[in-house]
């Protein structure tokens, strides 16, 4: 036999050695694989629940009491608006009354 040439032997343990180099590799990568998107998950999850999160525990009463004070404005304005007409119907039932215009004529 040729001295170059590896035995079986030792072309049997080479293989070996690189199958199980290659095995322990694809675990590794595999291990990584599911770690990283157990992370994603939880990394979506998070940005997916955080504002929620934050609207319920700190906005929810402020946003609650801007609804009411908006409402109370709105009916506030609606009271003004009803007054500002009952008004200008009583200055024209004055003026009926008296005949009196409200252009000047010179």
């Amino acid at each position: 036999m040729d001295q170059n040439t590896p035995s079986s032997d030792q072309l049997l343990r080479e293989t070996y050695r690189l199958a199980r180099e290659n095995n322990e590799m694809l675990h590794r990568m595999r291990r990584t694989a599911f770690v990283w998107g157990i992370l994603r998950i939880i990394i979506y999850a998070a940005l997916l629940i955080a504002p929620i999160w934050f609207y319920v525990t700190y906005l929810n009463g402020t946003v609650q009491n801007l609804i009411s004070t908006y409402a109370k404005v709105e009916g506030v304005n609606v009271q003004a608006q009803s007054q500002l007409q009952t008004l200008e119907n009583s200055w024209q039932e004055f003026q009926s009354k008296f005949g009196t215009s409200t252009s000047a004529t010179h």
